[in-house]
């Protein structure tokens, strides 16, 4: 069989790391990964001010925060990139079992820092968010597991993974953190469908979820109060989604200006789930179209090289990690034109947050590893050829 490279010049033995590096890995989503940390640091500016004044400190200083954090995050994400897709997987599944346990552990070391849901470790200095490095590190158990289930006298990965997905979420609704629990069963059945999981299964989590989501309803007061409002036909001008909706429709088209926007004076997390609502009024819906278009071409541009790859591992692994990207900056723009509950999400690369910062740089640094072009056969020569 003819050996090939999708996309790119096959890589030649003895070429420099570096060099083969910019080569194979997929420079247009770097180019839209920094485009989107540009606009997030560009919103800080306006978003940010007034809470470090409520804070009692300087106006950027959350600013700068985000840009520390932000070249840490982009500094692992060309890190991890560079890295082979096995030696990601050991990483992984040994990062997995360490967020395991640190995210076992928060009822009896974490903080809830007055939000009422015991999620971070207070470091002093920072805090740290287990369950956003536990996703891409869930993502590489599960689709591990889920490959080696496939071969003759594997293991059987698919019941493993559902216990542990079942596990993180159970630990997850504790704190409570509905929001987290969504993406871990979304990834787990992405990766389980695209493995070729019976629709049987799938239908069961769904139902499964949505039992648990009026278990919920029924007796969470906060839980109640986000879908009853996200029901309503009137929206309460005093909440964070009547707050956003205003800035939302001030902005129209091209915005009210650089530094005119009010919201980030009312809204309490402009700078971090809402600050869509913030990028809306001062710039426009272009702004918004544009972050939208950035996170499309990022989920496109890894399904379709993705659709080339041979290895179930990297095949299973990058589509999770794909469509959980996708589906975090979904629920959050959703939230934010109320097409969903009110639900607490950062905006991957835009919002302010070092954990969420830092854990999406390791996932998009997996992602361009997975997708990185490497000599190899086209699957479809692969089928072809084993039914000859």
């Amino acid at each position: 069989m003819t050996e090939i490279a999708h996309g790119t010049v096959i890589v030649q033995s003895g070429e420099a790391v570096l060099p083969r590096w910019w080569r194979t890995v997929d420079r247009v989503t770097i180019f839209c990964v920094l485009t989107l940390f540009a606009i997030g640091i560009l919103l800080g500016f306006a978003a940010s001010p007034p809470l470090a004044e409520r804070n009692g400190h300087d106006p950027f200083y959350y600013v700068i925060r985000q840009a520390a954090f932000g070249g840490m995050a982009l500094s692992v994400m060309l890190f991890v990139s560079m890295i082979g897709p096995v030696t990601i997987r050991r990483l992984g599944v040994i990062g997995f079992f360490c967020a395991m346990t640190a995210l076992a552990l928060l009822p009896a070391f974490g903080t809830d820092f007055g939000q009422g849901a015991t999620r971070w470790y207070s470091l002093g200095f920072a805090s740290l968010q287990p369950s956003e490095f536990l996703k891409p590190m869930f993502v590489v158990f599960t689709a591990w597991m889920i490959a080696a289930s496939q071969e003759i006298g594997g293991p059987p990965g698919k019941t493993v993974s559902l216990v542990v997905m079942m596990t993180i979420v159970g630990f997850l609704v504790m704190q409570p953190d509905f929001g987290q629990a969504a993406l871990v069963i979304f990834a787990w059945s992405v990766i389980y469908f695209v493995a070729g999981a019976p629709m049987l299964i799938l239908f069961a989590v769904m139902g499964a979820v949505a039992l648990g989501g009026v278990v919920a309803y029924s007796n969470s007061e906060h839980v109640a109060r986000r879908i009853d409002g996200f029901l309503s036909n009137e929206i309460d001008p005093h909440t964070q989604i009547g707050y956003a909706t205003d800035a939302i429709r001030n902005g129209g088209l091209f915005g009210a200006g650089l530094g005119e926007g009010t919201v980030r004076w009312t809204l309490p997390d402009a700078h971090t789930d809402f600050i869509i609502a913030v990028a809306a009024e001062e710039y426009g819906v272009v702004l918004v179209f544009l972050i939208i278009a950035l996170f499309a071409t990022i989920t496109l541009r890894a399904f379709f090289r993705l659709m080339r790859e041979r290895d179930p591992f990297i095949r299973l692994a990058g589509t999770g990690i794909a469509c959980l990207l996708a589906l975090q900056a979904f629920i959050n723009l959703g939230v934010a034109v109320r097409l969903l509950p009110a639900k607490g999400m950062t905006l991957p690369f835009v919002s302010y947050g070092g954990s969420s910062l830092i854990a999406t740089g390791i996932a998009v640094g997996m992602l361009l590893a997975f997708t990185r072009s490497r000599p190899q056969g086209e699957i479809g020569d692969i089928l072809l050829s084993r039914h000859r």
